[in-house]
């Protein structure tokens, strides 16, 4: 008991030192005098745009961080707020993926339909975040700014060379020819299979991202490539040929916004947040009384019985076991041990009527993906029940979706990869040149099968690979089962670890409607029957802060007496990671492929430690 509540002590320590440059004593309430003006709601994208929303009373999380949920909920608020008499839109650096793209210009569409102009300002474009401030009714861009809308651009990473170099050999089997996320290990260039396989992917992202464009500029799509094979551009030629309507610096933005809608209006840079409680710090217990207030403000958070439609996440990539607090925001990846509770929390619940899983996730584990899938099976057999796809939802990802009977997708969703990959890495030779032997000692004729001493012998690797026909056996029966006569070719031409994107999975009967998140919830509530009600989106479990987490982490949260609560035994997993190992190395690296590169390691480390995997191939868009 002593040792976690020194754990809470200290984290409630954390917490008072990283209020001290945030919240300051002169920091002023909002003039009520202003209130009741004219509001541009101002929406300032930057940080990472997540998938699963933050907790509302903590400082931590949401800083760098807007949840896609939350964004979208705050700009359909100002679609129905009469006060709001337009929008700016403004990309900070943030990073959005393709799906969630669609799923913003979705909701800028019902902005422009109740009336309100979107003003849009930007230093600099490339041709994703062109494609999404197309939506906009006015684009500006300042003098000279650049605007690299040359079409898109992407690389997959393959290491095999790196492995050479230092004497690792990798071991890597596959069911599928498309089944290509070993190969950046085990090649130095795509497979055939592969290389067909990305340029579909790539002709599917670049016709969304044309058409976006199109119907946000008024234009057709022969128009836009016309333009993309035209660029790159500056400002100045970008607004004479119509791609932009305007070249300004950010004052004259601004005075172009008042000049249309009005000198008195407001400028609301928070528009739809809550306001964060504020200490007294002419109190020295001020910061325990703030404390006391954000878990008190969470738990009134808690909803009554309305009814309500429940939201549960799997976002990144899918591991076993549980996931540990952390002061500084959500824990990457998707936990099977967490999503289960959620699932049989929101199949439980009464007032929760309907369930949206939203999957963004390339896959990973295939033991945690069959956790979560089973769990999936339980929520439908009491409730409606859809599946929402975000930027990707592949391999694992889908796996876990499949027993959904609607499957919704955006256009650009990356999806499918119906196969399974395993091996290992042979590190002997490497350790060899630094001097270092190891001397194994074995009982049982398998039990060297996944040491890194040496390569799978014959009959390891018949073994490995009937276990792995045997993972992907039940692969391909899940989604016979549940899709049937809904797939428009036999299970042989759609899985093989064929990946699509969702306007192609959609023609092959791998995902039933184009739609968004907000499309799910909309559809499952009308099968729940809450149709033209008043009912509540619930995010399941509903965010904890971090001081929340660290007291039921320690065993002060609810517990079922009644209920075995089995899983999350993460021990066998102990020790450092490769992406700690690794993090020093990268922080100096290229931003964006650094970013692939600790995908890559992550799903290396999901291979390394459990030996199979339902994970897709990770390439990089720019």
């Amino acid at each position: 008991m002593l040792r976690r509540w020194s754990h809470i002590l200290a984290a409630t320590a954390l917490v008072a030192v990283a209020f001290a440059p945030v919240l300051r004593a002169d920091d002023e309430k909002p003039d009520k005098k202003t209130d009741k003006k004219p509001t541009v709601a101002v929406f300032k994208l930057e940080g990472e745009l997540t998938e699963q929303p933050a907790p509302d009373a903590f400082p931590f999380g949401s800083m760098n961080q807007t949840s896609l949920k939350e964004l979208v909920a705050h700009m359909n608020k100002a679609a129905g707020d009469s006060q709001v008499k337009g929008v700016v839109v403004l990309l900070e650096g943030a990073q959005i993926g393709p799906a969630q793209r669609e799923e913003i210009r979705q909701a800028m569409k019902k902005l422009r339909d109740a009336g309100k102009e979107i003003f849009a300002h930007s230093d600099s474009l490339r041709m994703p975040d062109y494609a999404l401030l197309a939506g906009a009714s006015r684009l500006s861009v300042v003098p000279t700014g650049d605007l690299w809308i040359t079409g898109l651009f992407g690389e997959a990473p393959y290491i095999r060379g790196l492995l050479d170099n230092i004497s690792v050999q990798p071991d890597f089997l596959h069911c599928g020819a498309y089944k290509s996320a070993s190969e950046i290990f085990m090649r130095k260039e795509p497979s055939k299979e592969a290389h067909e396989m990305q340029n579909w992917l790539f002709d599917g992202l670049f016709e969304s991202f044309c058409k976006m464009i199109a119907e946000g500029r008024k234009v057709d799509v022969a128009k836009v490539k016309a333009w993309i094979d035209d660029g790159p551009y500056s400002a100045e030629r970008a607004k004479k040929v119509g791609l932009i309507d305007a070249v300004e610096h950010r004052q004259d933005f601004e005075a172009a916004i008042k000049k249309k809608l009005g000198d008195d209006l407001v400028f609301n840079k928070k528009y739809g947040e809550k306001e964060m409680p504020k200490p007294d710090f002419n109190n020295p217990f001020a910061i325990f009384k703030l404390l006391g207030e954000m878990m008190g403000e969470a738990k009134s958070n808690k909803k009554d019985n309305k009814a309500a439609v429940g939201i549960v996440y799997v976002e990144g990539p899918i591991e076993l076991g549980k996931s540990e607090p952390s002061p500084f925001g959500a824990v990457e990846g998707a936990h099977s041990t967490d999503i289960r509770k959620a699932l049989d929390e929101a199949a439980k619940d009464d007032s929760i009527k309907a369930v949206v899983l939203r999957v963004n996730s390339p896959g990973g584990s295939a033991v945690a993906s069959e956790i979560i899938l089973d769990a999936t099976k339980r929520v439908k057999a009491k409730k409606p029940f859809v599946v929402s796809m975000g930027n990707v939802a592949g391999s694992g990802g889908y796996y876990v979706a499949c027993a959904s009977d609607t499957i919704f997708a955006d256009e650009s969703t990356i999806t499918a990869s119906i196969g399974v990959v395993s091996g290992k890495l042979v590190t002997n030779p490497m350790w060899a040149k630094l001097g270092i032997t190891f001397t194994p000692y074995q009982r049982g004729k398998n039990a060297a099968m996944l040491s890194s001493a040496r390569p799978f012998s014959d009959e390891e690797r018949k073994r490995m690979q009937g276990y792995m026909d045997e993972i992907y056996g039940v692969f391909k029966n899940h989604v016979t089962a549940i899709r049937g006569s809904k797939l428009k070719k036999p299970i042989e031409e759609l899985a093989e670890g064929r990946v699509f994107t969702g306007k192609q999975a959609l023609e092959l009967g791998l995902v039933d409607k184009i739609g968004t998140m907000e499309d799910a919830v909309k559809f499952v509530a009308d099968k729940a029957g809450l149709k033209d009600k008043d009912y509540d989106i619930r995010a399941v479990p509903e965010p904890k802060n971090f001081l929340e987490k660290l007291v039921e982490a320690s065993g002060g949260g609810k517990d079922d007496p009644k209920k075995l609560d089995v899983g999350g035994d993460r021990a066998r997993f102990a020790g450092p990671s490769l992406l700690e190992l690794a993090a020093p190395y990268l922080k100096g690296l290229e931003p964006e492929r650094a970013k692939i590169l600790r995908t890559t390691l992550r799903q290396l480390e999901t291979l390394q430690r459990e030996g199979v995997s339902l994970m897709m191939p990770e390439f990089l868009v720019k």
